[in-house]
């Protein structure tokens, strides 16, 4: 067991995984709280296969893969508030729209250069490829995200919970929402080359999701979250090396397992523990 669980951190490739799917974790859990409390688990679907164009893109002409995903995450956000508030599309018919004829675009060039892009890679994530200039520029913008994420947390939490008084007080509902968006679109583009564009929206979910199950109080929730996340994170890596099975796969499954067992055994809100409490409650009062 010690020999199994020293051995990948001999491995250079291995560590400069666990350091990226740390990183990747913490910043998704962190921006899952707030997206769970709002209600836009849609739109972080949206802004993930959204950026798929961006990708390839930027594999097509040698750029940063960052540079088109950023892009292209904007401008899916820029698009869905356009055609929301310029016509009778609702908000979810909007995200709908945008999301899938982007992530159709983004299928068509893929399959016009298939010999310069790697649809795996893309779709799947790389985990075990992140190294050197792309481990730092993924740190660098999960970095960024959650120190805004940080500074800005009260007016964030503020319009999570109660937008009317935000907006009473003086803070832009509309800014705020368009930051806690391009946020979110940074941070999938963290998470793409891990799990890649398919399976981003499960790291920007079930952290926050878990957390909530566990607390009822925000301030632990940014915490709890993260905490869950990374250590999910590093149990599935671990999973991956030893089976030889998808390391972003594997990761995803590791947290929805976390999620499940959360759900079923959380101590106030999991549906086992709830119910064993009803039946003793009705018990003594019998």
């Amino acid at each position: 067991m010690i020999e199994f669980l020293v051995e990948p951190w001999t491995l250079s490739f291995m560590r400069d995984a666990f350091l990226a799917s740390a990183v990747a974790a913490a910043v998704c859990a962190l921006i899952s709280c707030w997206i769970v409390l709002i209600g836009w688990s849609l739109m972080g679907d949206a802004v993930s296969h959204a950026v798929l164009p961006g990708v390839v893109l930027s594999y097509i002409f040698g750029a940063p893969f960052a540079v088109g995903a950023v892009i292209f995450g904007f401008l899916a956000v820029a698009l869905i508030g356009t055609i929301r508030d310029t016509s009778r599309v609702k908000e979810d018919a909007a995200i709908g729209i945008v999301f899938t004829t982007l992530f159709a675009l983004g299928l068509v060039l893929v399959s016009a250069t298939p010999s310069q892009t790697d649809l795996g890679h893309i779709l799947f994530g790389n985990v075990l490829g992140v190294s050197g200039s792309a481990l730092w520029q993924l740190i660098i913008l999960a970095a960024v995200v959650a120190a805004v994420l940080v500074v800005k947390r009260r007016d964030l939490t503020l319009f999570a919970f109660d937008p009317v008084h935000a907006h009473a007080i003086g803070l832009s509902r509309r800014w705020l929402g368009a930051l806690l968006l391009g946020l979110l679109a940074l941070t999938c583009v963290v998470a793409l080359q891990i799990v890649g564009v398919i399976l981003v929206v499960a790291m920007l979910i079930i952290p926050g999701a878990a957390a909530h199950l566990l607390t009822d109080r925000f301030g632990r929730m940014l915490v709890l979250a993260p905490a869950l996340a990374v250590a999910a994170t590093v149990v599935g890596i671990y999973v991956s090396y030893g089976a030889d099975v998808s390391p972003g796969g594997m990761v995803v499954v590791t947290q929805g397992v976390m999620f499940a067992l959360i759900y079923l055994f959380a101590p106030r809100n999991g549906l086992v523990t709830s119910r064993f409490t009803h039946r003793r409650t009705v018990a003594a009062a019998a």
